[in-house]
């Protein structure tokens, strides 16, 4: 196995469990590892600090893996990685619900993403070093798992920074011709070949769950809904009507479709249309709804689009608290790990100044059990669900 020593002074990150090096903290070394190869990283001093995969192409030129002198390119490996984060969700989900079996950098397995969708299995190779090992790793959930499909959704643009390509493949097996998965007492169908994401949102399962006892009787608005699952789950928990906007007309197809599916079609009602221009519609009607949820994609792509980005939350959510009606909700949401906490409440702070509405904060939530954050990388900490009282 190839060596690769850290700069004097540059170990500090790795010392406290973080997976990632970058590669200006390298020492140069007269033998390049060959891209996607497994490596041994050293201190300046000598000292093994782990094995991982490297990759000279991207800015996160080594990823670790282990912090044991081990080898990562057997099907055994990953085997028990896999296994031991299945045994960690199999605690808080019963069997038959959607669930994200690996989620990267949290269960080991960083460049690697896994979700379960009843007897199909859809991952995500997010570096070189993982598609390198996609046998060993595909090996590995058939010998766990015998799904009936397993699906490759490496159509994400990250793959590009490792030299990548991006594509959909179908690696094994067949699909059903309808896939219909649990979330709790729901019932969505996922499209795992040209649905977002894997084929469908996973971590905002818990959140939907903090609608209950909020939304009975009352009207709601669903901004960015998707596939619908935050506004099915307000109808399943007694809303009294709910629109779900999203932009794309194959979102609020599905949406619709699964509306019916949970026999929800008279309560949950869908439209095309853009998030912005209907917030300034909406409030030059002078419309109101008891909750609205505001769950938009990520817009901070990078750290230096921050400023950028923040008008943009800014904005929706100011816009949003206006149409709240008095002593209602607002389930607002980012999906952003470079927006941390503390800016976003800040930020929710100056939105409740600039709407002229009084906030209470009665819940600060994250991503679901299934999404787990490992504390020493922070970025792995991405998901903020903030539910707050409008006054």
């Amino acid at each position: 196995m190839s060596r690769l020593t850290l700069l004097k002074g540059h170990d500090r990150r790795a010392r406290s469990g973080h997976p990632w090096v970058f590669s200006n903290e390298i020492a140069p070394t007269e033998s390049k590892p060959t891209p996607g190869t497994s490596v041994e990283l050293y201190s300046h001093q000598g000292e093994f600090l782990g094995v991982g995969y490297y990759n000279p192409q991207s800015l996160i030129a080594l990823r670790l893996l282990s912090r044991q002198r081990e080898s990562i390119d057997t099907v055994d490996f990953y085997r028990q990685r896999i296994q031991t984060a299945w045994a960690q969700r199999q605690r808080h989900y019963a069997a038959g619900q959607a669930v994200r079996v690996v989620h990267g950098e949290a269960d080991g397995l960083p460049g690697l993403v896994v979700d379960r969708y009843g007897e199909v299995l859809s991952l995500q190779l997010l570096t070189l070093g993982m598609e390198q090992r996609r046998e060993l790793i595909t090996a590995a959930l058939q010998e766990l798992f015998t799904p009936a499909a397993i699906v490759a959704r490496n159509d994400v643009a990250v793959r590009e920074l490792e030299g990548l390509t991006q594509q959909v493949e179908l690696l094994s097996g067949s699909l059903p011709e309808e896939l219909i998965v649990a979330e709790h007492d729901l019932r969505f169908a996922v499209d795992v070949l040209g649905g977002q994401k894997t084929g469908h949102f996973l971590d905002q399962k818990e959140n939907h769950q903090a609608l209950r006892g909020r939304v009975e009787g009352g009207r709601v608005l669903d901004l960015f809904c998707y596939s619908g699952s935050w506004a099915i789950h307000a109808g399943h928990f007694g809303a009294r009507e709910v629109l779900g906007v999203d932009i794309s007309a194959g979102a609020v197809a599905q949406a619709e479709r699964n509306a019916h599916l949970n026999g929800l079609d008279a309560v949950c009602r869908f439209t095309r249309a853009d998030v912005f221009d209907l917030l300034r519609d909406l409030s030059r009607q002078k419309q109101q709804f008891d909750t609205v949820v505001l769950d938009p994609p990520a817009f901070v792509k990078n750290r230096k689009k921050l400023p950028e980005a923040i008008k943009g939350y800014l904005t929706i959510n100011r816009r949003a608290m206006e149409l709240v009606a008095p002593g209602g909700y607002l389930f607002t949401c980012t999906c952003s790990h470079h927006l941390d906490r503390v800016s976003f409440l800040d930020l929710l702070r100056q939105a409740g100044q600039q709407s002229g509405r009084t906030l209470i904060l009665e819940e600060m939530r994250g991503q679901a059990y299934d999404h787990p954050v490992l504390l020493a990388c922070p970025e792995t900490d991405y998901l903020k669900c903030a539910i707050l009282k409008v006054l």
